[in-house]
């Protein structure tokens, strides 16, 4: 049973940055492609940022150069480091694990979600 919880949202100031977390239950980090999305009210859900489990990194156009993926094996952790936050980065974030990934943007690549944590940028 897969469980992807998030934490580390809250309310910024435009400029400012926030590290998001994402616990994992089992070895799923390892073994599964695992990515961020972000929602916001009347949108889309989008892809943010996609990691592979050997490690290879993909972005959104709109967060290149401000927001990093990583992961922790050992701490069965994903992040996201979002830095020189802006008022449009206001959104439900989400953590996502799926086995085979074809497209790491496309929401239906993925098996499994958390509920979310919210980041708010003024």
């Amino acid at each position: 049973h897969v469980q992807l919880v998030e934490s580390g949202g809250g309310s910024v100031q435009a400029g400012g940055s926030l590290r998001l977390s994402c616990a994992a239950s089992g070895d799923i980090l390892s073994r599964y492609c695992m990515a961020w999305f972000r929602q916001a009210p009347g949108k889309e859900r989008e892809g943010v940022a996609g990691i592979d489990s050997d490690g290879s990194t993909s972005y959104a156009d709109s967060v290149k150069g401000r927001f990093t993926i990583s992961q922790d094996n050992a701490k069965r952790t994903l992040y996201l480091q979002l830095s020189r936050l802006k008022p449009e980065d206001s959104a439900m974030y989400y953590c996502a694990a799926g086995r085979v990934v074809l497209d790491w943007r496309r929401p239906s690549s993925y098996n499994y979600w958390g509920r979310g944590t919210q980041v708010t940028v003024s």
